[in-house]
């Protein structure tokens, strides 16, 4: 069936779009009357060519949760009902798994389910977190508040994630340049001035002799290289995904230079919004903190806070804990211990990650600006060194003439 683009009014005065399947425009103009709007305007679109990609299916990226998470808030404190909301969101939604998906959790909410018990079925869009969040505003009767809070935190968590990739994918994209390039010159041009030399007669210069070396080495090992690298990577996934390998795996990433520090404040920030939004919304401080240690996202720092919630349950501060477990520096943990003593711990957390967002941006600035030079001089020394010492030899040549 053809696809319409549509506009219209609320009876409220409230302004609502999105595109409808239908046979043809009366029957897409009748139903958004049944849904109490008021069409404005109605345009079929023009048949577009979709590529399915398998890989990517049942994926639901952050940025359109986050996007249907604040209309839904939208529709909710403009007074529609819950399912109509839901229905209006499924129609307009342009992902064909994210439009299933709401479809579903319209139909459970419409048979009698609460609506924190429909997104509960479907945990690889709608985390812990999430529906905590929407359990704490079903029982409060917020629904439309804590939505849009929650909109935020996402929003919040997505654009810290971009400023940590803004800050790996240049030096990755610069290392690998510099492998390729390597492999390169070692397996197909290097050989090719091994056999220009080999007439010559006379002893090549030293840089000569181990850059032809390593080309030698290159061609006889490199898929022996590759399996190795491919077993190692395997063995240390798997490693990885144990509690122990995991927690020393997680130890050293906190303890790297320049990079470490930066995935700490990130942690850092990450806990204290996340735990600040569960606490703000009403959701129980310990089942706050047991939802923000699986969310860590390191298991150093998921241990340091599941001794801060042991910590709760027997009576005592988060504070202390955090503090001895070396993760949190020294004025998170006081500023959260004036936080619990005051009553204000929700406020205290808000600060806190509002301040390492701005160190994690400042850390991101001059880490770029430390890279790129570092990184380029890199890149020219190994492959200018391999250049040079090719040429050397001809140099030779020249000035024995």
């Amino acid at each position: 069936m053809p696809k319409y683009a549509w506009e219209g009014r609320l009876p409220q005065g409230g302004f609502r779009k999105g595109e409808l399947e239908g046979p043809n425009e009366m029957a897409v103009r009748t139903y958004l009357r049944q849904q109490q709007i008021i069409p404005t305007k109605i345009v079929k679109k023009a048949t577009e060519i979709k590529i399915s990609l398998p890989f990517l299916k049942g994926r639901v990226t952050k940025k359109t949760l986050a996007v249907f998470t604040r209309q839904l808030a939208t529709m909710i404190d403009a007074g529609l009902p819950l399912v109509q909301s839901l229905d209006i969101l499924a129609h307009q939604e342009e992902d064909e798994t994210f439009q299933g998906i709401i479809r579903t959790v319209k139909n459970e909410v419409e048979a009698g389910a609460t609506l924190a018990a429909a997104l509960q079925k479907h945990p690889r869009v709608f985390d812990n977190l999430y529906v905590n969040l929407v359990v704490a505003a079903e029982e409060a009767g917020t629904l439309d508040v804590i939505l849009n809070r929650l909109a935020a935190h996402i929003e919040k968590m997505e654009a810290l994630k971009k400023k940590i990739k803004a800050a790996l994918v240049y030096p990755a994209m610069i290392l690998s340049v510099a492998i390729i390039v390597t492999v390169v010159l070692m397996v197909f041009v290097v050989p090719v001035f091994e056999k220009l030399f080999s007439g010559i007669g006379s002893s090549l210069p030293l840089p000569t002799q181990i850059v032809i070396g390593i080309s030698n080495i290159f061609k006889s090992y490199l898929p022996i290289v590759i399996g190795i690298v491919i077993i190692l990577a395997i063995v240390v996934n798997r490693y990885y995904k144990t509690e122990k390998g995991r927690l020393r795996i997680d130890d050293l990433i906190l303890k790297l230079p320049i990079f470490g520090e930066l995935l700490r404040k990130v942690a850092i920030s990450r806990f204290s919004r996340t735990l600040a939004t569960l606490v703000t919304s009403g959701v129980p401080i310990l089942e706050s903190l047991n939802i923000v240690a699986g969310a860590a996202g390191n298991k150093v720092v998921e241990e340091a806070i599941k001794k801060g919630r042991d910590s709760i349950s027997e009576g005592q501060t988060i504070s202390e804990p955090l503090a001895e477990s070396g993760v949190f520096p020294m004025m998170v943990t006081q500023m959260i211990g004036v936080g619990e003593t005051t009553g204000s711990l929700e406020l205290m957390l808000t600060k806190v990650a509002d301040f390492y967002d701005d160190e994690v941006d400042m850390a991101v600035a001059t880490l770029s600006s430390m890279l790129e030079p570092v990184l380029m001089v890199f890149l020219g020394v190994v492959v200018g060194g391999l250049v040079i010492s090719m040429y050397l030899p001809i140099f030779k040549m020249a000035s024995a003439f």
